[in-house]
C-alpha cells in the first residue's frame, strides 16, 4: 500500500475544492425529513444531487421509496472476479436548525470560519457523503473492488424506513464489508474506530391528580399537585451523584477502551465552570458502557402566563440509554416497574412507549478490519484508538442481522467540535481530507 500512498494522497488533496463546493450544495438543501417543519422538496432535491453525484463517479444509481415514504439512493459498481464488495453507508437527512437565533453564521450556507465549515448538516452526515465522493473520485472510475452505496432519507427522525426497506430486500445491499460513516474520530486528526452503540428506551408518562386546575390559596396544601407528583418521581432516576438509578438495572459497568478526559469533555460538551460532571464512574463509562436516564422534555405551564393554580396533570418524554449486554425489553420492564413503585400519592400513571432500540458492539477483528485500520494509520500517520458512542444506530443490527458474515465498522467525520444536532454545527476539513484518504486507501488494498 506504500506505492501508491503519495500519488494518493495527492489525488485527495487536489478534489478538496470539489469537496468544498459539493458540500455548499448539500448545506444548502434544506432536507429535514418532517414535513411539519420543512417542505419535502428540500429532501427531494438532496436525493436527487446524491445520485447524480453517485452516478458521475461511476455507479449504477436508483432512487428507491422506502416504507416510510423517504428515499434511498442506491448505487452499485459489481466487483471484479474474485474481489469483494464494500458498502458504504450515509445519509441525507439532517436536524433542524432548533434555534435560528443562535447559529453564528448562516444555517443553510456554507461558511468558512477559523479554519472549519459551518452549516447544518456539513458534519452529519453530508460531510460523510462528501467523503465517499472523495475518495470514490481518487481511484476510480474502475474499483478495484465492488463498490455499493446508500444514502438514506429519514435517518434523524428514526422512522426505520431504511431498517425495513434491508430486510425486505436484502440482496440489493449485500456486501463482505460496510462502512458506516455517521460517526467520527475521538478527536480532530485521532482515527478512532468507533467500537459500541448504546441502545434506547423512549417513554412518555403522564401524571394525574385532579380532574382540573385548582388555585393554589383555596386548595395549596392537600390537593395533591401533579407537577410536584412528576418532579418528585423523576427525581428518582438519578441519585446525588448523578448516577442513573433505576431499579434492578445495572450500573456499574466498566470501559476498558480510550478513556475521555474530564477536562476534554467539559470543554466538547460545554459544560459550565464549577458544574460537577455526573456519576461515579470514568466519563468513559458514565458515556459509554453505563445506563443514561435523560428528561427529553416536559409539558407544565411556561413562567410567563402561568397563574396561581395547582396542575392536575403533567407529562414528560424520557430517554433511557442502554449500554451493550443490556436489552431493550428489559430495560423498558424495569423503567416502568421502578416508575410505578416510586410515583408518590397514589397519583395515577400512564406510560406510553414510543420506542426501542438495541445496543450494537462491532467486530474488532477480520480482514476488513485490519485493511481498513491499516489505511486509517496511513492517512492520518498515527495509530487508531477506539471509543464508544452514546447514541443509538438501529440500522447496525438490521445489517448484522441481515448479513452476519459481513464486517460492519462505524468511521466518519464527526468529532465533537462539530457540534451535531445542535446549532453551529460544523466539520473540520482536514477530517474530510484523511477519512477520503483512509477509504481510498482501504478500497485500493481490501481483499476478503
Amino acid at each position: 500500500m506504500t506505492t501508491d500512498v503519495t500519488a494518493l494522497r495527492g489525488k485527495v488533496s487536489d478534489l478538496m475544492g470539489q469537496a468544498k463546493k459539493d458540500l455548499t450544495q448539500l448545506v444548502s438543501f434544506k432536507s429535514v425529513a418532517n414535513p411539519r417543519e420543512f417542505p419535502p422538496s428540500g429532501c427531494a432535491e438532496a436525493a436527487h444531487w446524491v445520485a447524480d453525484a453517485f452516478t458521475a463517479v461511476g455507479l449504477e444509481v436508483g432512487l428507491h421509496e422506502t416504507p416510510d415514504g423517504s428515499k434511498a439512493v442506491i448505487g452499485s459498481k459489481p466487483a471484479p472476479p474474485g474481489a469483494p464488495t464494500v458498502l458504504l453507508y450515509c445519509h441525507y437527512d439532517v436536524q433542524p436548525p432548533l434555534d435560528d437565533a443562535a447559529w453564528k453564521t448562516p444555517v443553510w450556507t456554507l461558511t468558512d470560519k477559523d479554519g472549519r465549515w459551518y452549516g447544518r448538516g456539513a458534519a452529519d452526515c453530508k460531510g460523510n457523503i462528501v467523503t465517499h465522493l472523495t475518495a470514490l473520485r481518487a481511484i476510480g472510475p474502475d474499483f478495484p473492488v465492488g463498490v455499493k452505496v446508500v444514502s438514506e432519507g429519514s435517518e434523524e427522525q428514526g422512522t426505520g424506513g431504511l431498517e425495513k426497506f434491508v430486510v425486505a430486500n436484502p440482496d440489493l445491499l449485500a456486501a463482505d464489508a460496510i462502512l458506516v460513516a455517521d460517526c467520527g474520530n475521538f478527536a480532530v486528526g485521532v482515527p478512532t474506530f468507533t467500537q459500541t452503540l448504546r441502545g434506547l428506551v423512549n417513554v412518555v408518562i403522564t401524571v394525574k391528580t385532579l380532574d382540573g386546575p385548582r388555585h393554589s390559596g383555596m386548595f395549596g396544601g392537600p390537593a395533591p399537585d401533579a407537577l410536584a407528583a412528576i418532579i418528585h418521581l423523576l427525581s428518582s432516576l438519578r441519585d446525588a451523584k448523578g448516577n442513573t438509578t433505576i431499579d434492578g438495572l445495572t450500573d456499574n459497568q466498566q470501559w476498558t477502551g480510550a478513556q475521555y478526559p474530564p477536562k476534554d469533555f467539559r470543554a466538547d460538551a460545554g459544560v459550565l465552570d464549577g458544574v460537577d460532571l455526573l456519576g461515579s464512574g470514568t466519563v468513559s463509562e458514565m458515556l459509554w458502557s453505563r445506563p443514561a436516564l435523560t428528561v427529553l422534555g416536559m409539558d407544565v405551564p411556561a413562567v410567563v402566563g402561568s397563574s396561581a393554580a395547582i396542575q392536575p396533570s403533567a407529562r414528560a418524554r424520557l430517554n433511557l440509554r442502554i449500554p451493550p449486554g443490556t436489552q431493550p425489553k428489559p430495560a423498558y420492564e424495569l423503567l416502568e416497574k421502578h416508575l410505578r413503585a416510586h410515583l408518590p400519592w397514589n397519583a395515577q400513571l400512564d406510560i406510553e412507549l414510543e420506542a426501542l432500540g438495541e445496543p450494537f458492539v462491532a467486530a474488532e477483528h477480520g480482514s476488513a478490519r485490519d485493511a481498513l485500520s491499516k489505511a486509517m494509520e496511513t492517512a492520518y500517520g498515527r495509530a487508531v484508538t477506539t471509543e464508544g458512542q452514546g447514541g443509538s444506530i438501529p440500522l447496525c443490527n438490521v445489517f448484522h442481522d441481515t448479513y452476519p458474515k459481513a464486517e460492519i465498522m462505524l468511521i466518519g467525520v464527526e468529532e465533537p467540535q462539530c457540534l451535531i444536532h445542535a446549532p453551529n454545527e460544523s466539520v473540520d476539513p482536514s477530517e474530510i481530507e484523511h477519512m477520503a484518504l483512509a477509504e481510498a486507501l482501504f478500497l485500493t488494498s481490501y481483499r476478503a
